[in-house]
C-alpha cells in the first residue's frame, strides 16, 4: 500500500505509523482518516506486526487538530455522519488486538487528542500539549473525546478542559493520568519501542484478551458516543458554529450569540 499522508514502517515486529503532513501540523482530513483506516487493516492482518506506534512528523505536532475547513457548510446529518465515521475509525484503533501506543511529539489538539486517547496508552515528549478546543468553534469533540477524556482523567478535569478549551502540558497530562511517561523528545520513540519490545515477547492471545477485557471496563458506553455524535450534528449548523468556524479560518475572535 502506498500512502500519500502517512509513512508506514515495520521494524522488529513494531509498526510505526507517522502522520506526515508537517506543513499542516499533521492535521486530520478525510484522506488522512481513510489512510489510517487502511493502515489499521494492515496492522490487524499482517502477522509480522505485533504492536503499533502512532506519531506525527516533525517536532511540533503529533496531530494539531482536524481540517476545520472541512466543517463549513455541513448539514446536521452530514455533521453527525462526520462524527460517527471518525468514531468508528477510533473504535477500530481502540479495539485492535495488538498494543497501539501514541508517541506524542508536540501538539495533540482536537482530533489529535482524540486520536491519542483512542490508542491503548500514550507516551509524551516533554514538548507535548493536549487539549480539546472545539468549544472555541461552537462545537464539541466528535470522535469520542468527551467520553475517553472523562474515562482517562475523571469528570471534573475533563469538563474543565472541554468547556475552557485550554491546553495542558506534558507534566500535567502525566499527573492527570492521561499519559504513562514523559521523556525528552529525542528519546520518545526509543522509550515507546522499549515498552513494546517487552509486550511483543508475551503471548499474543493473552495480549489481545487483556486489551479486550480492559476495554470492557468502560462498557456500556455506546450511549455516550451516540450523544456526542448527535450533538455534533446539531451544533455544526448553528449560527455559533458557523461563526466559530469562520472566525478560526479568518484568524479572528469569534462572537458567539447562543443560537
Amino acid at each position: 500500500m502506498q500512502y500519500a499522508n502517512l509513512s508506514f514502517a515495520i521494524e522488529d515486529k513494531i509498526c510505526t505509523i507517522t502522520i506526515n503532513r508537517p506543513d499542516k501540523l499533521n492535521a486530520l482530513n478525510k484522506d488522512v482518516m481513510s489512510e489510517l483506516d487502511w493502515a489499521f487493516d494492515e496492522v490487524y492482518n499482517n502477522t509480522e506486526i505485533k504492536s503499533a506506534i502512532i506519531t506525527g512528523a516533525g517536532e511540533k505536532a503529533f496531530v494539531a487538530g482536524a481540517d476545520i475547513s472541512g466543517f463549513q457548510g455541513l448539514s446536521d446529518a452530514e455533521g453527525r455522519s462526520l462524527a460517527a465515521t471518525g468514531q468508528q475509525l477510533f473504535f477500530k484503533i481502540e479495539n485492535c488486538p495488538k498494543p497501539v501506543v501514541a508517541a506524542v511529539n508536540g501538539f495533540a489538539l482536537g482530533g489529535g487528542c482524540e486520536l491519542a486517547m483512542a490508542c491503548h496508552f500514550r507516551i509524551a515528549g516533554e514538548n507535548a500539549k493536549f487539549g480539546q478546543p472545539e468549544v472555541n468553534l461552537g462545537l464539541l469533540p466528535g470522535y469520542g473525546g468527551t467520553q475517553r477524556l472523562t474515562h482517562l482523567i475523571g469528570k471534573g478535569r475533563a469538563i474543565e478542559m472541554l468547556v475552557t478549551g485550554n491546553m495542558i502540558d506534558a507534566i500535567t497530562a502525566f499527573n492527570y493520568g492521561l499519559v504513562n511517561h514523559v521523556v525528552p523528545l529525542s528519546e520518545l520513540l526509543l522509550k515507546t519501542k522499549s515498552i513494546l519490545s517487552v509486550a511483543n515477547n508475551k503471548a499474543p492471545l493473552a495480549i489481545a484478551a487483556c486489551i479486550a477485557a480492559a476495554n470492557e471496563a468502560f462498557e456500556p458506553a455506546q450511549k455516550g458516543y451516540d450523544t456526542e455524535a448527535d450533538n455534533f450534528g446539531k451544533l455544526i449548523n448553528t449560527n455559533d458554529a458557523r461563526e466559530g468556524i469562520s472566525a478560526f479560518l479568518e484568524k479572528r475572535k469569534a462572537e458567539f450569540k447562543g443560537r
